[in-house]
């Protein structure tokens, strides 16, 4: 049972997607995992220039619906419920979709693995990393720049916090080193995508 407030607070964010691509008689969605600056949204933006699929950035979606976050447990508990109903319901709409989260816990990942097989989607799971001291000036840079088009607010403490919780993916996936080229392997997700 859906409680009414993931209803109101999927209705906000879906209002805050913009236009949306035609839908797909077998949706694919990209599920982006890894850890703060390894450059998921930086891929999720590239990849999405080459596939007309929805973005969904947990970073941006939770400033659309927290106006001061928090990033506490109840917080992301209820982003996150929030953002699976917004999958289910888009999925159910034939819309192809990237996540862009740190999806770090198998558990989590579950979750999205069921909605999509609910929803007879193409799953396709990519792991994004850098080596640790890209990821530090990244997030130097980022602290530094504090830019409208930036959502997320991880520092290298988070990233560091984050590390130790970082779970293995169990399933197939495509891994992504964002420090080098990533044209090779937006080819491959683009081809898997198109199949």
């Amino acid at each position: 049972m859906v409680s009414s407030q993931v209803i109101a607070d999927a209705r906000r964010l879906a209002g805050s997607l913009g236009q949306l691509p035609a839908p797909e008689a077998k949706p694919t969605i990209v599920v982006v995992s890894g850890l703060p600056g390894t450059g998921k949204s930086s891929f999720s933006r590239r990849l999405a220039e080459r596939l007309p699929f929805v973005i969904l950035e947990s970073d941006a979606l939770r400033k659309a619906l927290f106006a001061e976050p928090t990033y506490s447990a109840t917080e992301s508990a209820r982003l996150f419920n929030t953002i699976h109903f917004l999958i289910d319901g888009l999925l159910k709409k034939g819309m192809p979709l990237i996540l862009d989260a740190t999806n770090l816990s198998e558990r989590y990942r579950e979750r999205i693995y069921s909605i999509a097989d609910h929803r007879q989607a193409r799953l396709i799971l990519v792991l994004v990393q850098a080596p640790p001291g890209v990821v530090q000036e990244r997030l130097k840079a980022r602290a530094g720049r504090r830019d409208s088009s930036e959502s997320s607010e991880a520092d290298w403490a988070v990233y560091e916090k984050l590390k130790t919780t970082a779970e293995k993916i169990r399933r197939n996936h495509f891994v992504v080193d964002t420090s080098r080229d990533i044209t090779p392997i937006i080819e491959k997700i683009v081809r898997e995508a198109s199949r």
